[in-house]
């Protein structure tokens, strides 16, 4: 198999689920509320490649209204002049932190299934997403006007680093450990991105 081969896999299954959620939330916005089954033949897929993604639909139609909440990069950027990777990042942040604040038990809920899932150890195949990265894409669209100002190689481990600031887990950090309340939150969050993203400007950290 070729590199590419081997790149495009993780990409097909990413976009495979995607295309599962994306038919849910079609099928929900005209007032059903559809079955596995129903959700695949939308998707173009087959049933039991929506069985090997989903468990069952209680876990996708919990998805599929919050994966619909996320904008594209492009559109989350196509108003934004700023090539500043902070202030952009930020504004990752933002979209992100008002979104959960808006569903929050709708997203606990998903990260509970997650976590469920590997409890169960029922995953079927381990190469397959076990939730939709839509963090990454919007974080790299943030950095990428800025991309001539990190050193090679950087940029991958900073987005990676980002990753772990935004969505919902730094949520449950900053509620649940932290017991911030949201302006706190906030603050923290945005501090984290400045320092991680000016610490790869200058210099790469130390192992």
């Amino acid at each position: 198999m070729t590199a590419g081969a081997a790149a495009g896999r993780p990409n097909q299954k990413r976009r495979t689920r995607k295309a599962l959620l994306q038919a849910a939330s079609r099928l929900l916005q005209q007032g059903r509320r559809p079955g596995l089954e129903e959700i695949a033949e939308e998707a173009l897929v087959s049933r039991a490649t929506a069985y090997r993604y989903f468990p069952n639909v209680e876990t996708l139609l919990i998805e599929a209204p919050l994966d619909a909440e996320v904008p594209e990069p492009a559109a989350l950027f196509h108003t934004v002049s700023s090539d500043d990777p902070v202030t952009r990042v930020q504004r990752v942040d933002t979209l992100l932190h008002d979104a959960l604040l808006a569903n929050e038990t709708s997203f606990r809920m998903m990260l509970a299934n997650t976590v469920q899932r590997g409890l169960r150890g029922d995953v079927v195949d381990d190469q397959l997403p076990a939730r939709q990265n839509r963090r990454t894409p919007l974080i790299d669209a943030a950095l990428a006007p800025a991309r001539g100002q990190f050193r090679a190689g950087s940029l991958k481990t900073l987005s990676r680093a980002l990753a772990l600031v935004v969505g919902t887990e730094a949520m449950v950090v900053c509620k649940d450990v932290l017991q911030l309340d949201d302006a706190e939150a906030r603050k923290v969050k945005r501090w984290a991105i400045r320092a991680l993203i000016e610490a790869a400007m200058n210099r790469e950290p130390q192992a």
